[in-house]
């Protein structure tokens, strides 16, 4: 397989990824999501997001961008270093995303609160960090969204000690459509290559959204939406929405 047939074997694992969760979207399988973001913003509450690993890209694209819902908030597993107790020698690697010692401390830096949504993505859905976070909220009362690889989460052992996996918490689950391993082409020597999950977590990310901004304004009001920074305005508009969530959304690395 020379450069220009992976181009093109990539771009074809992509967009049939992509036209399913299409065709799931327009047929109302991310109704439920939808329904449970738009409730809680309508209520007063804010949405958080969790990823680890490039799974943060999720919540990233949920909380903090132009184009996006006001009342939400990243949490990250660096918040335990920057408002948190652990040093910046716990942080690298990926240990700290398969311990569920620190989430108690994760969770009660969130700001977590009746009212609140809870989503969570992770392509393996068994970290420890991951799992542990989604039963907290489970015991608070707090709803998850999950968005997860369904394919790739059967087929690993567990590792969180309840002996759950997050799609066994989730009251929403949405599969990202990552196959096993994420990687979708194989190499010669059988090196797999061209992850898919960042990219649908992602365009999901992007349909909810869109869905609770639709459904906001179909109501002839207007959503709470971010304008970008870089354009006249930008910074003023967001400000302005962002202090009726003072206290409740950081807006951080």
């Amino acid at each position: 397989m020379d450069f220009s047939q992976a181009v093109h074997g990539f771009a074809e694992q992509v967009s049939t990824r992509l036209d399913k969760i299409t065709a799931l979207a327009a047929d109302g399988g991310l109704d439920a999501a939808v329904e449970l973001m738009t409730t809680t913003i309508e209520s007063g509450g804010v949405i958080h997001a969790f990823g680890t690993g490039h799974s943060e890209a999720f919540a990233m694209e949920i909380a903090g961008r132009a184009g996006g819902l006001i009342p939400t908030n990243k949490i990250a597993l660096r918040d335990l270093v920057l408002r948190g107790s652990l040093t910046t020698d716990q942080l690298g690697g990926s240990s700290l995303e398969r311990n569920p010692d620190n989430v108690q401390e994760l969770w009660e830096l969130s700001g977590i609160q009746a009212g609140d949504l809870l989503m969570i993505a992770s392509n393996s859905g068994v970290n420890g960090s991951i799992v542990g976070l989604a039963l907290l909220a489970k015991e608070h009362g707090i709803p998850l969204v999950v968005v997860t690889s369904l394919e790739h989460t059967m087929a690993v052992p567990l590792k969180h000690p309840s002996g759950k996996r997050l799609s066994d918490v989730g009251d929403v689950v949405i599969d990202n459509l990552a196959p096993y391993g994420d990687a979708t082409l194989e190499l010669s020597g059988g090196v797999p290559v061209g992850a898919v999950s960042s990219i649908t977590a992602a365009y999901v990310a992007q349909l909810l959204t869109i869905g609770v901004s639709e459904r906001i304004s179909a109501d002839g009001r207007r959503p709470p939406l971010y304008l970008s920074a870089n354009i006249p305005g930008g910074d003023e508009h967001n400000s302005a929405l962002e202090q009726l969530y003072a206290g409740r959304i950081h807006r951080g690395t």
